[in-house]
């Protein structure tokens, strides 16, 4: 017998050594191991993890009942309501597939993702109906079944679905005898990026992603069993980072939120003793300014997820003194949330806080369960050196990267081009292996031949004490070509002008890199808190006031 073959003859994969893996084995597991635990809680609603897999296994039959099976969509327009996390479970038991709306979006994006994802059933909520309704207006031929999900903390709206939630899932079979894909390669969610550039793109997960992210995420963060997590990141926006499932692998509680209010936040964190979270950087700033009195009361440590953006200093520094404890992850939609980490060193602990915080707000090294994440030339594909200062793109490899683009050959073809996803984030690696994100590509700023990090520049601007959120863009100039033009919004109660923001930053950057114009008003962001630069590029590129 040669060596080649020897570990392979009479030596085959069968349903005793191999089951595709789906992060629906985790709720069966805790169902059955923590069945009284509270699974989740929202106003006075509270649900063991027991009542919460019978309910979703009431949504597959009920589902299935409908003809919905192995590659039907099924869209969810909902806030982080406890339907919405049912969905992520009681979907896929029907071997369906998961599309959950950006909430934020108009009827025409959302019409062209119904069509595009080929929904046969939509939840939604009467939060939502009037762009819900103008949507399926838009939408030709047969439309899908809509289902009204009834929130009593919901405001005042229409319901027009041929049936609601709760009488769904009552016609449901709460033995409903679901099973594991075929293949742990089928798709699981869909999820819409956002856009901004023509029609959005389809990023479809499949199961063995969700299932590897959803453990390194409790792997990545050091997540004690049944912790307590607040949603305060929209279960729509990449499954939640795949949290949903992470809660069922944790056997955590999830305290629900329909809108991050800061004051209401601390609230529920003192409530219920909330152990973590997860959101942008503007969330947290939302956080840290809150006023004094919202935060009292609160004596146990906070864990933080920040992601979305690079963080600013500040905001990291100010995390650290609000008790919150941050760590900093970096991913896309295509990674399914979070696929690196910016993993602390005990090292750091004995620094300055202003230097641990600049050390924490990298992106870091690959999540325990993604592969690789790398600084390449884009030509080449030959990794940057360790220097801090050459600059690349960052690409990942791994099994937590999408299956691709849906009707999309093209564009999946592009971002997986020399075996590596694409991200379009440009970076440099520091000397310690971290890498360190210096801007998008489409955000680098050439002024007179020199690149200009808008990141760096925000990071200057956030250091004042006014500022709330700051956004920086390219803005057009006869002789430079192009020069910095920040967009600030202000703490509240707070003022300075711009004439004291562009001293400040001239004591913090090289003198090319300062503003030359500064612009005050309310940022324009996405639901998760992403500040939408592309308004901010069109509003400069039309503003007839260019100086």
């Amino acid at each position: 017998m040669t060596r080649s073959n020897r570990y392979e003859i009479g030596l085959d994969r069968n349903p005793a050594n191999f089951v595709p893996l789906s992060p629906l084995s985790f709720l069966e597991r805790t169902a059955s191991v923590y069945p009284d635990r509270t699974a989740l809680i929202h106003g006075a609603q509270r649900q063991t993890w027991s009542q919460t897999y019978e309910r979703c296994r009431r949504l597959a039959s009920s589902l299935a009942a409908r003809g919905i099976g192995r590659g039907d969509t099924v869209a969810a327009m909902l806030p982080n309501v406890p339907a919405m996390f049912e969905a992520h479970f009681g979907v896929p038991m029907c071997g369906a597939v998961l599309n959950t709306l950006n909430t934020r979006l108009d009827a025409e994006a959302i019409s062209f993702m119904l069509q595009h994802g080929e929904a046969r059933v939509l939840l939604t909520d009467r939060e939502f109906s009037t762009v819900i309704e103008q949507a399926l207006q838009l939408v030709p031929g047969p439309r899908p079944l809509v289902i009204d999900v009834r929130d009593e903390q919901a405001p005042p709206g229409k319901e027009f679905g041929q049936a609601d939630y709760e009488s769904f899932l009552e016609a449901g079979n709460p033995a409903y005898a679901w099973q594991l894909p075929a293949d742990e390669w089928d798709a699981i969610t869909l999820n819409y990026t956002s856009g901004t550039t023509g029609n959005p793109k389809g990023v479809v997960y499949h199961h063995r992603g969700a299932y590897l992210n959803a453990a390194s995420n409790v792997i990545s963060w050091a997540m004690p069993p049944h912790c307590v997590y607040l949603w305060t990141l929209p279960m729509f926006h990449c499954n939640g980072w795949c949290f949903p499932w992470t809660l069922a692998l944790n056997a955590g509680t999830s305290v629900c939120l329909r809108r991050v209010d800061p004051v209401q936040v601390f609230a529920l964190v003192r409530e219920h003793r909330v152990t973590h979270l997860c959101g942008a950087p503007i969330v947290y700033s939302m956080l840290i300014n809150a006023p004094e009195g919202a935060r009292s009361g609160i004596d146990h440590r906070i864990m933080g997820l920040i992601a979305g953006a690079a963080p600013p200093v500040a905001v990291i520094e100010g995390c650290v003194k609000a008790g919150i404890d941050i760590t900093h992850v970096y991913g896309l939609t295509e990674t399914y949330g979070p696929a690196a980490v910016c993993a602390k060193q005990d090292a750091w602990q004995d620094l300055p806080l202003e230097e641990r915080a600049r050390l924490n707000g990298r992106q870091g090294v690959a999540y325990h369960l993604q592969q690789a994440i790398r600084v390449l030339d884009p030509d080449t594909l030959k990794p940057v050196p360790p220097d801090g200062e050459t600059m690349g793109e960052i690409f990942f490899r791994g099994n937590i990267v999408m299956k691709g683009y849906l009707k999309n050959a093209n564009a999946t073809e592009e971002a997986f081009a020399g075996g590596w996803f694409h991200t379009g984030d440009l970076a440099v690696v520091q000397p310690d292996g971290y890498v360190k994100i210096k801007d998008r590509s489409k955000d680098i700023i050439i002024s007179g031949g020199e690149n200009i990090s808008s990141l760096e520049v925000e990071d200057a601007l956030h250091r004042h004490p006014a500022v709330l959120a700051a956004a920086v863009v390219a803005q057009p100039d006869p002789k430079w070509g192009e020069v910095p033009c920040a967009f600030v919004e202000l703490k509240p109660g707070a003022s300075t002008d711009a004439d004291a923001l562009i001293e400040h930053c001239r004591a913090l950057l090289a003198r090319y890199k300062v503003p030359k114009r500064v612009v005050f008003g309310t940022l324009p962001k996405t639901s998760t808190g992403k500040i939408q630069k592309f308004v901010l590029r069109q509003q400069v590129q039309s503003s007839s006031a260019i100086e």
